[in-house]
């Protein structure tokens, strides 16, 4: 795992219980991002600029000579000014939990624009080239090695790239916290020196900056993924695989994976080799067509929504989450400052429609069409007030002993739902029977390249085939489960976790062909330890074993 502070990004989820309400005196709004350093927050400047707050975990608070490296690398990273980095603009070295805030960047990652579209062209991963030495440059101007430049830690802008996380993973090295399952950097963008545990320097960044943008060209890094070790074993001692890189590019990216420091270009030499290279023309410029159509009309979504569109989109998405509950069930939500909702809650006047907000930009795997009578408009507006209170989307699932009862037992269709809410959190469910779920990650859209990809279900990422213990693997035309998980297949349009654990007890199934999904038929599945569920939907498959992709949504079980 890396040590390093994880990349902004551009999905905010809801805060948890776990949560502060304010760091610095920045009220916080969202969650970011998590990692081995800490935990990554959307906040606002009084003025109303959004802003990326970064929270330093308790063990590396804790400790005083941490506390120390982490002043000095934060007074250096202030010092750094350009267009592709994303700014310094406050920070708590002195605070209880030491923190950093930075502008914030409303783009996709390198990681996430590659896992959604594949490969850039040759040109466009020249710019970035450029772009990404020409923020090196300004970030070893004042000092500071990154040590962790990756795809997951550079943003895609309008403008170019913008490199985030710059230096202050340097502050863990003398703080002894390098144990077992904490390494600074990552393993697979890790200079041979690096993985040695020798001095970073410039050129560490360097190869850093070449393994990225062989990423970027081919979809894979050059001393591929796998375990930890195995990686670090091919960074120090095998040559990368440069097969699939375009021929255009092989000589500079190889020239910058050299394994001594002092083989490799700088970066000023970097940036005048993208300037003399005959794709570019001479003309190494972020103007319109740098990036693939489908790339930049992702970067004018996100441009155009900037952050309060993002959080109201994770917002609405987390509430529309919540599945439709049928009479016997019952859904315990949280209220933050405002008090307690009424049992019942607000509902819809007559002849108003409860569904009429819009709805999230992205597609979410538990989507829900407008339907007059039912109840889930009433959980998602009380789940959205909770949300905007400050509250977490908690909420549990009571069902009696035994199998779950049917819909209709007990009580008339037309019941009101049964809505118990409380001034500090979940009401305490009856012992033996609540079955409480909050949301993990959401609105989450991968791309597995080919069938030596796979799914990872817990983080909600794309993994080597054979590497993720919760998975969903790829076959020819359909999905591989793992023998000890569960999956449903929902009959209709509509999918939610109450929806899930029902359909699994009564209709389980265990295989998931492509055909059977498509129209992003929504469907399930259940870790074999029951305490997650992701529900997913098939966006699109390419032909002949090509490119898959899905949105997923993930829960979590509480206790």
């Amino acid at each position: 795992m890396s040590a390093q502070l994880p990349g902004v990004q551009p999905a905010p989820t809801a805060l948890s219980s776990d949560d502060p309400w304010e760091i610095g005196g920045y009220r916080l709004h969202a969650r970011l991002g998590a990692g081995g350093m800490g935990v990554v927050y959307l906040a606002y400047t009084p003025g109303g600029r959004p802003i990326a707050l970064k929270a330093v975990r308790e063990e590396f608070a804790a400790d005083p000579e941490f506390r120390e490296r982490f002043a000095q690398e934060v007074a250096s990273a202030s010092r750094i000014h350009g267009l592709f980095t994303a700014q310094v603009v406050d920070f708590g070295v002195d605070a209880r939990t030491p923190w950093l805030a930075t502008a914030y960047v409303p783009g996709p990652t390198l990681q996430q624009v590659v896992r959604r579209h594949g490969p850039l062209p040759v040109r466009t991963v020249l710019l970035l080239v450029a772009g990404i030495a020409e923020a090196l440059q300004g970030i070893h101007g004042v000092g500071v090695v990154h040590r962790d430049l990756k795809p997951a830690n550079v943003l895609v802008a309008a403008d170019g790239p913008k490199v985030i996380d710059f230096g202050i993973a340097r502050a863990a090295d003398a703080a002894a916290l390098t144990g077992t399952g904490l390494r600074i950097g990552t393993a697979a963008f890790m200079a041979p020196e690096q993985a040695l545990g020798l001095q970073a320097t410039a050129a560490t960044d360097v190869f850093a900056l070449g393994a990225l943008a062989v990423y970027v060209a081919c979809g894979a890094p050059p001393f591929g993924e796998g375990p930890e070790s195995a990686a670090l074993y091919r960074v120090v001692h095998e040559r990368p695989d440069l097969v699939r890189v375009p021929a255009e590019l092989r000589d500079l990216l190889g020239r910058c994976l050299a394994k001594r420091p002092e083989d490799r270009p700088t970066t000023g030499e970097l940036i005048a080799a993208v300037h003399a290279h005959p794709v570019v023309g001479g003309r190494p410029e972020f103007a319109e067509g740098w990036l693939p159509h489908q790339v930049g009309d992702e970067i004018t979504r996100h441009d155009a929504g900037r952050a309060p569109t993002h959080v109201q989109a994770t917002v609405t998405a987390s509430a529309t989450a919540l599945p439709y509950e049928p009479p016997g069930r019952r859904a315990v939500l949280p209220v933050g400052l405002g008090g307690p909702v009424p049992a019942g809650g607000p509902g819809p006047r007559p002849g108003e429609d409860a569904d009429a907000a819009p709805a999230p930009r992205s597609p979410s795997p538990s989507r829900r069409s407008s339907r007059p009578g039912t109840r889930g408009p009433l959980v998602a507006l009380l789940v959205l007030v909770a949300l905007l209170l400050g509250g977490a989307a908690v909420y549990y699932l009571d069902y009696p002993e035994g199998e779950p009862e049917s819909p209709d037992a007990g009580r008339s269709p037309s019941a009101p739902p049964t809505v118990t809410v409380g001034p500090s959190g979940p009401a305490s469910p009856p012992a033996g029977t609540a079955v409480p779920y909050a949301p993990g990650y959401a609105n989450v859209e991968l791309t597995s390249p080919d069938t030596s990809y796979e799914f990872d279900l817990g983080a909600g990422k794309v993994v080597p085939a054979d590497t993720a213990s919760w998975y969903l693997a790829r076959g020819a035309d359909s999905f591989v489960l793992p023998e000890e998980s569960d999956a449903f297949v929902a009959t209709g349009d509509e999918l939610g976790v109450a929806d899930c654990v029902r359909g699994i007890e009564r209709r389980p199934v265990t295989a998931l062909p492509f055909a059977e999904l498509a129209g992003e038929r929504p469907f399930c599945v259940r870790s074999a330890d029951r305490k997650e569920i992701v529900l997913a939907r098939l966006v699109e498959v390419a032909p002949e074993g090509g490119a898959v992709t899905i949105a997923l949504e993930q829960h979590r079980r509480e206790g």
